[in-house]
């Protein structure tokens, strides 16, 4: 069902939905209501919205139904799926004066408000381009409602030349109002219909996602042949039309990106992933990064600590954004690991990123995240 506002659809959803009341999100509601209320009324200046907390507050929901009560132009995408069209189509740009312009003018005619699941920034050609790209688009015109985890001064708090992309910050806190979403309810722990889709690995058992894969792939054919992802072959376990199952070691331990988990919710229904470890690791001392050698001449290239990444933390990453893909575009994703869900990640750089992928693996237990 779809509600004429945002502030409608959470009043529905607390008188009929079993939804908590929360003063925090009545907040945000009504913070998004005078953003949805002030762009249908044609006003020029709209100031965005900027939904931050902890995990499982509400804050993606509450977005969602801003964007769907919409009745302008609008675009909702994942902040990676947003970041990946950023690349491209700069790239595309590429010989224009001031590319970066061009495509805010370009989003701009083709939308008045951008919806943002998930601002997260950790990459420094990232952080480069939205020091400029927030600047013009805000400059054109475009509305923007987010979440995140984080306030906006805690965004790359630790990045290498955090400089550059702090002019992104000072727009973003000059053209959003910037809403904390932190009730003390973690909505996605009330309990609904259980579907089991982590499984522990019982040891000299045979694999529970063979019985899993059997039932969700009746009357197709299967194959254990590697399939295409992008430019990457991926060796599998089994995969029918619309249901892969692999190993983590051969979809999180190899060079497969974001784009590629995009790939594969493209093509699949439903994701089956097995032989899953502990992928806690104590964190291996940082180093100091003093340039390069090329030849005999010294390259400069200015002193930084690297990260204490652990021994899993590559895969870890892959993992998450394989989640966060999962999760944005309702593919249930079935796990078979070697150790209980909240002990899969206790230790290790990536524990901060980690606590909204073990949250969205409860959420995926229940019945209701599927497609339909």
């Amino acid at each position: 069902m779809t509600f004429d506002s945002p502030l409608s659809a959470w009043q529905n959803a607390v008188q009929h939905n079993g939804f908590i009341q929360d003063e925090a999100q009545e907040h945000a509601v009504w913070v998004l209501q005078k953003c949805h209320e002030a762009l249908h009324a044609g006003d020029h200046s709209v100031t965005g919205v900027y939904l931050w907390g902890p995990v499982g507050r509400g804050k993606t929901w509450l977005m969602d139904q801003f964007y769907q009560s919409l009745r302008v132009p609008a675009r909702r995408q994942h902040f990676h799926h947003f970041m990946g069209w950023v690349h491209q189509r700069s790239f595309q740009l590429t010989g224009i004066a001031d590319p970066l312009r061009a495509l805010a003018k370009e989003l701009a005619n083709e939308v008045r408000v951008l919806c943002f699941d998930e601002l997260f920034v950790n990459d420094i050609g990232d952080a480069i381009i939205l020091g400029r790209l927030f600047q013009v688009m805000f400059d054109e015109g475009v509305v923007v409602v987010c979440t995140s985890n984080l306030p906006p001064d805690e965004l790359y708090a630790d990045g290498f030349n955090r400089d550059r992309f702090t002019p992104a910050i000072t727009a973003l806190k000059a053209h959003m109002q910037v809403v904390p979403v932190n009730g003390a309810e973690d909505h996605r722990l009330h309990p609904g219909a259980i579907e089991q889709r982590y499984f522990v690995t019982t040891p000299d058992s045979a694999s529970a996602l063979s019985e899993v894969f059997q039932a969700l792939t009746q009357g197709q054919s299967s194959s254990s042949e590697p399939v295409p992802v992008g430019h990457r072959i991926l060796n599998v376990v089994q995969a029918s039309e619309s249901v892969l199952w692999c190993r983590y070691a051969d979809l999180c331990e190899q060079p497969f990106a974001a784009m590629d988990f995009i790939a594969l919710c493209d093509s699949y229904r439903a994701i089956l992933m097995s032989d899953v470890p502990n992928l806690s690791a104590r964190k291996r001392e940082g180093r100091i990064a003093r340039g390069t050698e090329d030849g005999a001449q010294r390259v400069i290239a200015g002193d930084r600590e690297l990260p204490q990444l652990s021994v899993h933390d590559d895969g870890v990453r892959r993992f998450i954004a394989l989640v966060d893909e999962c999760y944005d575009r309702k593919v249930p994703l079935y796990i078979e690991a070697q150790v209980p869900m909240d002990a899969l990640y206790t230790e290790g750089y990536l524990e901060f990123p980690f606590r909204r992928t073990l949250s969205r693996l409860q959420e995926m237990q229940l019945q209701r995240f599927a497609n339909a």
